[in-house]
């Protein structure tokens, strides 16, 4: 049976590129495992030639994108800097793939689709407020048990906190315009959406592990990156996924400076 959009089924070969991706998204980006990382991604890339052309066209976009995450540290630094190194690499992981798929295959596989087209239900609008209040019992205690908030800078300073605050949210979005929309977006033309899901996860994942959320963290990160995918199905709203997102990060925000500065913020039970 022909592959559609409703019923994707990978070959073998498919299966394998994919499963390659993972594991250069783990070893390049989350472990930083380098020069095994990169024999990984240059494998998987290989493995690609055995694949459909519209398949590897489009997964193709998703190995450059983890190549380019590879090239430079994933750190949380807030100099200047490393906002623009960073911050440049993000972008032109991001840009690239919608370019292509735009304007060159012309096959808008990847959508930036911001609204639901009605209004938020109560039940989407509690689902933020429980978002916050499982961040709000959750971080605290994890950044004390591992001590992860070491691996960011808080200066107790506005430059310092304005910088951390921009830097938070600016990379919440990212997370939600890249992982959930164009990684997601392109796995589930070629798989079912659940499989699709639990592989932009393992992405999503082992970027932030990356960034600096260590220790156990993954066991809670996995499940909010495939809850976000889902929730993204559901509505068709990147505006709603980013909101939860961003209402995390704030908790995350004031949470950091807590770890570093509780004489600044003491508002944390645990």
């Amino acid at each position: 049976m022909s592959k559609t959009k409703n019923n994707p089924k990978p070959s073998i070969a498919e299966y394998l590129s994919l499963l390659l991706l993972a594991v250069s998204a783990v070893s390049l980006v989350g472990l930083e495992l380098k020069p095994f990382g990169w024999w990984v991604i240059a494998i998987g890339a290989l493995s690609l030639t055995l694949t459909s052309l519209s398949f590897r066209r489009h997964v193709g976009l998703l190995y450059i994108s983890l190549a380019i995450l590879g090239l430079v540290p994933i750190i949380t630094d807030v100099t200047n800097e490393n906002y623009l190194r960073m911050g440049s690499t993000l972008l032109i992981a991001l840009i690239i793939p919608f370019v292509i798929d735009r304007f060159i295959y012309k096959t808008k596989i990847i959508r930036f689709s911001f609204h639901h087209g009605r209004r938020w239900y109560v039940k989407e609008i509690a689902y933020i407020g429980i978002t916050a209040a499982i961040a709000y019992f959750l971080l605290p205690f994890y950044f004390e048990s591992t001590g992860a908030h070491l691996n960011w800078t808080v200066e107790p300073t506005t430059n310092g906190i304005s910088r951390l605050f921009i830097g938070t949210n600016a990379l919440g979005i990212w997370d939600e315009l890249f992982f959930v929309s164009t990684v997601l977006g392109i796995l589930r033309r070629y798989m079912p959406f659940w499989q699709a899901n639990l592989l932009q996860a393992v992405l999503f994942t082992s970027f932030l592990y990356d960034l600096g959320f260590t220790g156990w963290a993954p066991w809670v990160l996995y499940p909010f990156a495939l809850t976000q995918g889902i929730i993204f199905k559901r509505t068709d709203s990147l505006l709603y996924v980013i909101t939860i997102h961003l209402t995390l990060d704030l908790v995350l925000f004031l949470a950091l400076i807590n770890a570093h500065h509780p004489e600044f913020i003491d508002i944390f039970v645990t």
